[in-house]
């Protein structure tokens, strides 16, 4: 299939996509509403900051259970993408200026709701002459300053594949560096256009051996039509570059508009996927139906903590 140009692909898909949608979503993939005391206090927070998080933005399945327990993935530089991933929900446009209040609003918030775990991510701004890498850097460091013991990871794009940026991400110090592969290499130009695989791989082997202190983690999601051997080969790609931690969950479609979904996979198929991470080397690994990126981001870095202190 890797020589079928995305629209025919997404054309000789339609029927079967159609059949997707008027399926009733599997059990283990409904959630209850989110309205509890703690995730309307986050929300209002969120407000009154101006802070944006991309479990609002991306719609995330798991928002009522993280922003209940007062943890949240907070996005920065705006809500405005330069880039049009096929699978995403963010808007794509042309971006506004920087904040320059934003750190320190984010960090404020972070004290507010004495946090002990923050997950920092970003839309893409290639329209900066750094892609936001100094924004990053800023955050972590306002973050540290009011509350030096809360663990910050963040979760990086990739710069272009330009190695200052990236130095300057990791001089901050963060406790994770996170950036997601987030498909098969078949798949990135129907699923990731602006993206390189290779270059995910590149800013993941860099950050491990510029700054082998901090741990690098990635994320994949599955039912986009890829195999489970391309699957597999992609995560002896990772372990190649020594990344650690892990998540792998399912693609469910935005909208319409959005690249069409494959299949569901099952609760076995994400534990056989996850015994298969294991097995390779990663010291940490979440996999299942509603597991994102930041998803128990904190039990995480724990578990990481905990394999390095044997």
């Amino acid at each position: 299939m890797s020589g079928i140009a995305p629209l025919e692909f997404i054309r000789g898909r339609r029927v079967k996509d159609a059949a997707l949608a008027r399926t009733p979503k599997p059990e283990w993939l409904k959630v209850r509403a989110p309205g509890s005391p703690n995730y309307l206090r986050l929300r209002g927070l969120m407000r009154e900051l101006k802070l944006h998080t991309v479990c609002e933005e991306a719609h995330c399945p798991n928002i009522g259970e993280c922003w209940h327990h007062g943890t949240a993935t907070f996005m920065i530089m705006g809500d405005v993408c330069t880039r049009a991933c096929g699978y995403c929900n963010v808007t794509h446009g042309a971006p506004i200026a920087l904040d320059p209040h934003e750190p320190e609003n984010l960090a404020r918030a972070v004290e507010t709701l004495d946090l002990s775990y923050v997950v920092v991510t970003s839309v893409d701004r290639d329209d900066l002459k750094d892609f936001g890498a100094a924004a990053f850097a800023a955050t972590v460091r306002a973050i540290k300053a009011r509350r030096p013991e809360c663990r910050v990871e963040v979760l990086i794009p990739d710069f272009q594949g330009q190695e200052a940026p990236l130095r300057t991400v990791l001089e901050a110090e963060p406790d994770i560096l996170n950036h997601n592969t987030e498909t098969v290499p078949r798949l990135y130009r129907l699923a990731r256009p602006g993206g390189r695989y290779t270059r995910a791989l590149e800013l993941l082997d860099r950050a491990r051996r510029w700054a082998p202190s901090i741990p690098t983690k990635t994320g994949l999601m599955v039912g986009l039509g890829e195999t489970t051997d391309e699957v597999v080969e992609v995560l002896h790609d990772l372990r190649r570059v020594d990344c650690q931690i892990l998540t792998i969950g399912q693609y469910l479609r935005p909208s319409a508009a959005h690249l069409p979904m494959d299949r569901y996979y099952t609760p076995d198929e994400f534990a056989a996927l996850k015994r298969i991470a294991l097995d390779l080397g990663f010291v940490h690994v979440e996999a299942g139906p509603l597991v994102r990126s930041s998803y128990h981001a904190h039990e995480q870095a724990d578990a990481y903590d905990l394999a390095h202190a044997r």
